[in-house]
């Protein structure tokens, strides 16, 4: 039975339960982390917000972010353990429209109408590689970052019931939205031992390039994860009744 972490971007399963994931892994439990978003987006024009976000990050193109922040993900994977699948959909960030256009100019627009069908096609990609005992985790979509709100719509329309886990950091930014979210669904906890949180925190720390856009710095983003963690003895994950 494979434990999948259906992770929006290339950092967003183990910011949110890279712990968890450590201790299943030293169970024997086989993880995999499959990244929906994570494509290489194809040459088009950038919009001033993608630019701005590679001026931070000290790249050149899209094409060299998403190699640099694959190379990220493949350590922070290899540290909890965890094997690696990538689907070819791009980041909201670059995404064009049918007349090539950009779509997004921040992550939390709504759906733009040239992509009423994008969740029905990420749906359909899961289903190809899934097994009959698979058990899936994805994101609340707490905050309504764009790219989590596609990929909780496209596993509702895969017509799976998954466990959700809370999206870090997004969680920390609006705390009133988990009750929202998980109003009605079981709850089940999942201890994460010191051991784990610390393997979570080496793990996070591969994700250079974005620690900075999400937590300011290194030492944010691990007060952030040990706060998150040792309030609750472990990791959160929901489930409709």
């Amino acid at each position: 039975m494979r434990w999948i972490y259906v992770s929006p971007h290339l950092d967003d399963a183990i910011f949110s339960a890279g712990g968890l994931i450590y201790e299943q892994t030293q169970t024997g439990i086989p993880v995999e982390i499959w990244t929906i978003l994570g494509g290489v987006p194809a040459h088009g024009e950038l919009s001033p917000y993608a630019v701005r976000l590679h001026q931070r990050w000290g790249t050149s193109s899209a094409h060299e972010t998403m190699q640099i922040r694959q190379a990220e993900n493949e350590m922070a994977a290899s540290v909890v353990g965890a094997a690696n699948r990538y689907f070819d959909f791009a980041d909201s960030l670059y995404r064009l429209g049918r007349n090539g256009r950009i779509l997004y100019t921040n992550s939390f627009s709504p759906l733009h109408k040239d992509e009423t069908d994008l969740p029905r096609q990420i749906a359909e990609e899961i289903a190809k590689h899934l097994l009959p005992d698979d058990v899936l985790i994805c994101p609340l979509a707490l905050g309504g970052h764009i790219d989590h709100v596609v990929v909780r719509e496209a596993i509702n329309l895969a017509g799976i019931s998954p466990f959700y886990m809370a999206d870090i950091p997004y969680l920390f930014d609006h705390p009133y939205s988990l009750w929202q979210r998980t109003f009605g669904m079981k709850k089940n906890f999942h201890p994460v031992s010191e051991e784990g949180l610390r393997f979570w925190l080496k793990a996070a720390r591969a994700y250079e390039t974005q620690i900075q856009v999400e937590f300011e710095n290194v030492e944010m983003m691990e007060k952030s994860i040990i706060s998150y963690c040792r309030k609750n003895g472990g990791i959160r994950l929901w489930r409709k009744r």
